[in-house]
């Protein structure tokens, strides 16, 4: 899905997931592994298109989380080796 995206998009969520990634990889100093990077921005990457009850946000913020912890812990997978020369 990721290769299906507009070229714009592509390269911001590859810089994003790029200095997600390279977070991720000093979390014995920072504390801040996938799952706690996850936590923090999954919030602000997508959500639901109406408001919805509690519980259904609690369960939409969950799947979101998974996928953005997914996302970090394979960038370099998903969108190259050379992820960590972007900075």
């Amino acid at each position: 899905l990721v290769n299906q995206l507009p070229e714009a998009n592509f390269i911001l969520l590859r810089h994003l997931f790029g200095v997600l990634h390279h977070i991720e990889q000093n979390s014995s100093v920072n504390q801040m592994n996938a799952f706690n990077l996850a936590l923090c921005i999954a919030p602000n990457m997508l959500w639901l298109p109406s408001p919805t009850g509690p519980e259904e946000e609690s369960r939409s913020t969950k799947k979101v989380a998974m996928l953005v912890q997914f996302l970090i812990e394979n960038s370099v997978e998903i969108f190259g080796g050379d992820i960590a020369s972007l900075f």
